[in-house]
């Protein structure tokens, strides 16, 4: 697929999340795909496959996650969407890199930035 056939699958699976179609949003994934979350909090870590990152969406529903993305650059087999998070009341920007396989479907997606929100809102006890 061209960069642009993978930025346009990102999109999709951006707007099925953000209308709250986790089906549709997961459609875009591998089956196999990574999703990394950094920081020092309950939901750090590689979750691996479609289940535990429908998984990990469903904590993120519990703290009223939004996603904004604001602009999608695509450059061969990745695209990097700059966008806002806001969750427990918090807004971060941030960056999320995600890399496509040869048909456009994302085997990983990692964000970079918004730790210290991630860290106050899912704080470990």
């Amino acid at each position: 697929m061209s960069s642009e056939d993978n930025k346009r699958n990102v999109r999709k699976g951006y707007e099925a999340f953000m209308n709250g179609d986790a089906e549709g949003a997961l459609a875009t994934l591998t089956d196999d795909a990574e999703y990394v979350i950094t920081g020092d909090n309950t939901v750090a870590g590689t979750y691996r496959g479609k289940e535990e990152i429908a998984g990990f969406w469903g904590q993120l529903g519990e703290k009223e996650f939004q996603v904004a993305p604001r602009e999608f650059i695509a450059d061969g087999d990745k695209v990097v969407v700059l966008d806002t998070y806001t969750v427990g009341g918090d807004s971060v920007d941030v960056a999320d890199v995600l890399t496509c396989n040869s048909d456009g479907q994302i085997t990983r997606f990692e964000s970079f930035g918004g730790d210290e929100v991630l860290d106050r809102v899912f704080a470990k006890e």
